[in-house]
């Protein structure tokens, strides 16, 4: 599962890797975002936000995330300021946003700019959105389309947050990946490996919860009264697509390959 490292850790790892140049910049511009509320006689875009869209060229592209979360973070940066810098941003910047949600926005308000980075086809996009804050306030329709659109897109499971907390016992999201599976198998298009472990995920799940079941209906069965018909047989654990002793699931959702 992917977790966004601690803040302390990321400004360690920049105190390392960046050169004395970079190092200075950075520590200004987190002053300076820092402060930025107390200056009121800055332009109509504050200096910070300047600085988080140079983050790239002054730290590099392969630190600028780290570098951006920082600047967020330390500007307190509320959900309509991180609206504004997602819609206005480049890729790379809204990435940005996205990854330092879980920690600036408590509740679902920032939820839209996790599902239109789901709309994209831009795997960096969809990587960041089925992060920790994805994983927290995703309903579970959208989430079980997150995950398939990553199998879609090609984004590594390993991507998405409390996977396997999120798909224990979900027989949807294991019919959803059969029905995925059978309609790669007949375009003649090969099925991601990633697919099997997801699908893995449920069945285990499933397979654990007939376990219980059993074990209820026998200790149920042991105290009911003489003559009383015993528990009836479950169904194959780990069926996928009918859990045990429960009700068909529900209707079809949208195809796998919607953006």
């Amino acid at each position: 599962m992917t977790r966004t490292p601690s803040l302390a850790a990321l400004r360690a790892g920049l105190e390392t890797a960046l050169d004395p140049d970079a190092r200075a910049w950075l520590d200004q511009s987190l002053t300076e975002a820092a402060d930025h509320k107390a200056d009121s006689g800055q332009g109509p875009v504050p200096t910070w936000e300047l600085r988080f869209a140079q983050a790239g060229r002054r730290c590099g592209p392969e630190h600028a995330d780290d570098a951006r979360l920082l600047l967020l973070h330390a500007a307190r940066a509320d959900t309509a300021t991180l609206t504004r810098l997602y819609e206005q941003g480049t890729a790379a910047e809204r990435r940005a946003v996205l990854r330092t949600l879980d920690h600036l926005v408590p509740g679902p308000e920032a939820l839209g700019l996790t599902e239109d980075a789901l709309r994209t086809n831009d795997t960096s996009l969809v990587a960041a959105a089925v992060g920790p804050y994805g994983a927290e306030h995703l309903g579970a329709h959208a989430w079980r389309h997150a995950v398939l659109k990553c199998l879609f897109t090609g984004v590594s499971v390993d991507e998405v947050a409390a996977l396997a907390d999120r798909a224990r016992g979900d027989a949807e999201l294991a019919r959803m990946l059969g029905d995925f599976a059978r309609e790669r198998t007949a375009a003649g298009r090969p099925v991601p490996a990633d697919l099997q472990r997801v699908l893995a995920l449920t069945e285990v799940s499933a397979e654990t919860s007939a376990e219980t079941c059993t074990e209820t209906s026998v200790e149920t069965s042991a105290v009911e009264a003489p003559g009383a018909s015993s528990t009836e047989p479950l169904t194959r654990a780990g069926a996928p697509t009918e859990p045990p002793s429960e009700a068909a699931p529900a209707a079809s959702a949208a195809s796998p390959q919607e953006s």
